[in-house]
């Protein structure tokens, strides 16, 4: 067969950046707001005639960020590899993505919706309305979600007194949230994976987490993280004087000080 060409209609604008970032699905993300922004001088302004009579929609996308596939993945909190046809992982032969957002409201070429769990600058290729009577299934099966042993519980998260003093005074001097993704990722487990950026030093973790890194040791299912430290070295810091690493260069400076 010949290649089939999808373009893009628009792309997502969002607060996830990097793929640690992301919920693993939109029911994780009831909070997350964004909006998809349609390409102009395509005639979209007529395609979206009558959408904000639905309150759900479909987004079909396209994984950017992968390359290549896997014919096999480790779902967050599996126990096995699994087929990646009986998974929902990105690393498909072509990478194409569905899922369900809230629509908020729709102002000219730019759609407001939540429960966003897409990247940022993720290209979108169509959307469809969720209707309900025909997309919710009443007697779908969970498949091997629900054999009893996949997925394992969640990890309980706690924050020490430490780090949270850590993340308090990033997210309100500087405006840099990194808690939720903390317990977010945490909450899969301390094993390296794609999904999360982990490596072990002496008897602690540590997860990568934006530009900063959190420590956490574990104890059976309980993960406590005990402090958070720059992803930049000091001599990064010292020779390098953008404005972007102000936040760093206070925090490590704040570090020191034993603030």
């Amino acid at each position: 067969m010949n290649e089939l060409v999808c373009r893009p209609i628009g792309f997502v604008r969002s607060p996830f950046r990097e793929r640690a970032e992301a919920p693993r699905q939109a029911s994780a993300a009831r909070d997350a707001r964004g909006t998809i922004e349609l390409l102009p001088g395509r005639d979209f302004e007529h395609a979206l005639a009558d959408l904000e009579l639905w309150p759900y929609l479909w987004v079909i996308f396209w994984f950017h960020l992968n390359e290549g596939w896997r014919p096999k993945v480790l779902p967050p909190r599996s126990s096995k590899k699994r087929g990646v046809f009986a998974t929902r992982a990105p690393y498909r032969p072509n990478p194409l993505g569905l899922s369900v957002v809230k629509l908020e409201k729709v102002e000219g070429l730019v759609l407001h919706v939540s429960a966003l769990d897409m990247l940022d600058a993720t290209p979108v290729l169509d959307l469809k309305p969720y209707v309900p009577y025909a997309d919710a299934l009443t007697d779908a099966q969970g498949g091997w979600l629900e054999n009893g042993l996949d997925p394992q519980p969640g990890f309980e998260i706690e924050i020490a007194e430490t780090a949270a003093r850590e993340l308090a005074y990033l997210r309100e001097t500087w405006n840099i949230e990194l808690e939720a993704s903390i317990r977010r990722v945490l909450a899969l487990g301390p094993q390296q994976h794609a999904y999360r950026r982990i490596r072990r030093v002496g008897d602690e973790f540590v997860l990568a987490v934006k530009d900063f890194r959190a420590r956490f040791t574990v104890e059976g299912r309980r993960i406590v993280v005990h402090g958070i430290a720059s992803g930049y070295r000091p001599r990064e810091l010292a020779t390098n004087s953008a404005a972007e690493l102000d936040a760093h260069r206070a925090f490590v400076a704040l570090s020191a000080r034993g603030a």
